[in-house]
Formats: C-alpha cells, structure tokens, sequence
C-alpha cells in the first residue's frame, strides 16, 4: 500500500527508504523517483518502475565521502567539489561502482544538492538513485498529482513538497581526459567551460 508524506524530516520516511522502498520526493530540482543505492533491489525495482535504455539517472548523496564509498574516484570529485553543494549533476567514471546501480554505464552523474531537509535526509538514508518523476518522454512532474498519474500505486511512497514548477533542472557537467569541463546542459547554475 502506498504511503504519503507531508515532510522530508519525517523519521517514517526515512525508516522506509533505508528498508528499500522506492517512492517519489522532492529534490533541489524536480521531483525524483528514488532508491536507496545499499539496496541493490530498490535500484531495479526503480528501472523496472520508468524503464529507459542505459539512462539510469544521477546518485544524490550528503557527501564526497559518500560518493567515494559509492565507488566514484576521489580524484574525480576532489577537482568538482568546491562547486556543491547544488543543483550540478557532474558525469563521472563509473568503473568501480556496483553493477547493480550503473547498469551497462560506464559512466553516471553525481549531485551534492543544495537544500537542508534534503541533506539530511541523505546523511540518514546514504546515497539515492534519482531519476526525473515522469514517464519517458513526457513532462517532469512538478507536482505531486503529476507524479501520481504517471506511477499511481507502482510506487512505496510519495513526499508531497508542493508546486515544483519554478524550479529548474540541474545543470550538468563532465570531465574531459585532459582534465576540462565540458558542459552537457546549462541549468540552474550557471558554469563556464
């Protein structure tokens, strides 16, 4: 049975999403569809829920630390980090994350977002798999009311975090061989290569 949530800081939440339950929340951008990464089976259950060919989504987390425990290479986020915490999803080397979460990638984009209640949920939860709440192909939901017409019951949860219309998405960046920064798409913050 589907819950629903007022608050992100609600402990009953965070009590289901560290049991391994995949639900819909508000992020620093848009709403996502979650899963908790030490949850190998959340992470399927999320593809299987918005199934996309090799576009798994971007891993939230609290902290460098936390990404570096995921599997991401420290040198990598040691030269993007002074950028977070923000709405910037940065593309780094996968090589070394679980199969589980990254699928065929060998690639997957990161985030360090910027919004208290979200942090902390994340200092509790660890790492999230996120990906836009929409059906592929369609409009991202800024409501929770879009998120439910896409999902309705295939889902453990939603966390209404009211109109999310205003926001926009991540800005999302790479690393090149040589070290620069190449932009994929410019967002809500604004970066120069």
């Amino acid at each position: 049975m589907t819950q629903y949530f007022s608050s992100l800081k609600d402990q009953d939440l965070i009590d289901v999403i560290t049991n391994g339950a995949v639900g819909v929340l508000p992020t620093d951008t848009v709403y996502g569809l979650v899963a908790a990464i030490r949850h190998p089976e959340a992470v399927t259950k999320l593809y299987a829920t918005k199934p996309r060919e090799l576009a798994p989504g971007t891993i939230i987390a609290a902290s460098v630390d936390d990404l570096i425990s995921v599997g991401f290479r420290t040198d990598q986020l040691k030269q993007v980090e002074h950028y977070w915490p923000a709405p910037l999803s940065v593309v780094l080397d996968a090589s070394n994350v679980n199969a589980d979460v990254k699928q065929a990638r060998t690639d997957l984009p990161v985030r360090i977002p910027n919004n208290p209640a979200l942090m902390d949920l994340l200092r509790q939860t660890g790492p999230l798999m996120t990906t836009s709440a929409n059906a592929p192909k369609q409009p991202t939901s800024t409501s929770i009311t879009m998120a439910q017409n896409y999902f309705g019951d295939s889902v453990d949860y939603y966390v209404d975090g009211g109109d999310l219309s205003n926001r926009p998405p991540s800005t999302i960046i790479g690393i090149n061989p040589d070290n620069s920064i190449e932009i994929y798409r410019q967002g809500a913050l604004e970066i120069s290569a």
